[in-house]
């Protein structure tokens, strides 16, 4: 007599409908992310640490001459004795020296392998699109209220453009899924293009700063 046996059934279980997930967005690129937020907030911190000493000195020695005081346009003293240097009531530099902390900080977390909450990437979002609003606001106080620039306030205008691009691309990248379809192709050029994107809009500052103070460079380059 032969008795049967049941046996499981072989055939694989229906797959379960999964959530869609971003088509962009890696771990990897966190980690290249972050090494980029060190370096951008190095340097801004950096530089708003000069900025401050230097604000200091100018307050407290009143023959101070800033160090980035070089001509009549490239001038950090007349940026720096300006209402727009104190747009809060204090020292513009103690803005940066927080905010590059920050951004220093939340890089090497990063960096090292750090998976931040989406809360932390809206914030850090909210930041940088701040900063960058801020930084649009110095540029034309400086070009067209102060007629001066200040060379170590401009390496922190292209750290703080440079930033909100790469968080942005990054924050937009994470959240394609839920975008319409056709913004997804855009986004994506966003992403590998930052580069671009970043000389683009440098040349356009550029192209103002040359033309707002050409008869100056004309006559001391001609």
């Amino acid at each position: 007599m032969t008795t049967s046996t049941d046996t499981p059934d072989a055939r694989p279980a229906p797959a379960r409908d999964q959530p869609d997930r971003p088509p962009l967005h890696t771990s990897g690129g966190d980690r290249r992310l972050g090494a980029g937020l060190v370096v951008g907030g190095a340097l801004g911190l950096l530089a708003a640490f000069v900025l401050a000493v230097e604000k200091f000195r100018l307050l407290t020695e009143a023959s101070y001459v800033p160090t980035c005081s070089i001509n009549p346009v490239l001038s950090c003293g007349s940026v720096m004795g300006s209402p727009q240097a104190d747009a809060f009531g204090f020292p513009n530099p103690l803005l940066g020296l927080v905010g590059f902390t920050t951004v220093l900080v939340a890089g090497a977390a990063l960096a090292g392998g750090a998976r931040l909450p989406s809360w932390f990437w809206a914030g850090l979002q909210v930041g940088v699109s701040a900063g960058v609003v801020f930084v649009h606001w110095l540029v034309q106080a400086s070009l067209y209220r102060i007629g001066a620039l200040c060379p170590y306030c401009m390496v922190v205008w292209v750290v703080v453009i440079a930033l909100f691009t790469a968080v942005t691309a990054r924050n937009l990248t994470a959240t394609a899924h839920r975008l319409p379809p056709a913004a997804r192709p855009v986004i994506a050029v966003l992403h590998r293009r930052q580069t671009v994107v970043v000389t683009v809009w440098l040349l356009g500052i550029a192209t103002l700063i040359a033309v707002r103070f050409w008869t100056f460079w004309r006559t001391t380059l001609g």
